[in-house]
């Protein structure tokens, strides 16, 4: 056995860790997913990683327990919002200890056959989980941006033209519920019409849910403060954390630009919400109404 330093012998106990954490991590993912074929690829990463970590074993002879607390935080996450985000978020965070394994292999030629596995075999089962909430992600971001673009704006001209809280929240209320029901009837037609393995309910439903959602979200302030100036910069504030949170998803579970999707998002929203305001504000003062 290769006579190791105290320092690459830290770094092997840290894989050590992170391989018996995600050990058990796939281990109960793999009880909790429904699809056989997805519980079959976490049960396989699942025994790479323990045999990662009697590989390193070998060269510390010493047991590592897992870090239980990434074991909840990852386990929690992924029943939450998808076993693909929950996966691949926690991939992500292990690349970043990856130049750790340039430096043991130095020492340790095994090193260079783990990083290997956990590069391309893992990196190939994860790329082939298929999640329904992401298999509908198309109809989600539809009922979201729809939403944010449509009702930003119309809660920024309203805020100006009303400016009364009470009557910016019933008229955005039925706004919104109206245009939620004509979106989601909007996405059901177009899903029938294509080619796709959507079900076109389903695809409604989500797109419906995403709009209505976003709606209430963006027109509590309104029932909560009187302020009609703050509740419009909240609902302003929350649409921007809308579109950042969801854009993170995405950006996690389909493996895309977080950085573009989000100033996009963000700069149609706020763009057409001041051009809003500003036409809610000439209105205003063309029809001389005083409410």
């Amino acid at each position: 056995m290769q006579n190791i330093t105290d320092d690459i012998r830290k770094k092997i106990i840290l894989f050590q860790e992170t391989e018996i954490t995600e050990y058990h991590i796939y281990k109960r993912l793999a009880k909790k997913i429904t699809s056989a074929e997805n519980a079959k690829l976490l049960e396989e990463i699942a025994e790479d990683e323990l045999r990662h970590y009697n590989g390193w074993k070998k060269y510390t002879n010493q047991d590592v327990k897992p870090n239980w607390f990434n074991i909840w935080f990852y386990y929690t996450l992924s029943i939450v919002f998808g076993v693909t985000f929950g996966v691949k978020l926690m991939e992500r965070g292990e690349e970043a200890a990856q130049k750790n394994y340039d430096v043991v292999s130095e020492v340790i030629p095994e090193a260079k056959t783990y990083q290997h596995e956990e590069e391309q075999h893992e990196q190939q089962l994860l790329n082939m989980l298929d999640e329904e909430r992401l298999e509908y992600a198309g109809s989600i971001v539809l009922g979201l941006s729809d939403a944010l673009v449509e009702l930003t704006g119309a809660l920024a001209g309203l805020t100006l033209a009303l400016q009364n809280t009470q009557l910016i929240a019933l008229s955005g209320l039925i706004t919104g519920i109206a245009a939620s029901m004509s979106m989601a009837a909007s996405e059901y037609l177009s899903t029938r019409s294509e080619v796709t393995k959507k079900n076109p309910v389903r695809a409604a439903i989500y797109t419906g849910m995403a709009y209505i959602g976003t709606v209430v979200l963006l027109i509590l302030p309104y029932l909560l403060f009187e302020n009609y100036y703050l509740d419009l910069a909240i609902s302003l504030t929350t649409a921007v954390i809308i579109i950042a949170v969801f854009n993170f998803y995405i950006s996690i579970a389909k493996g895309e630009s977080f950085r573009a999707r989000f100033l996009e998002m963000a700069g149609l929203t706020l763009g057409v919400a001041t051009i809003s305001f500003i036409i809610g504000y000439f209105i205003r003062i063309w029809l001389g109404i005083e409410i």
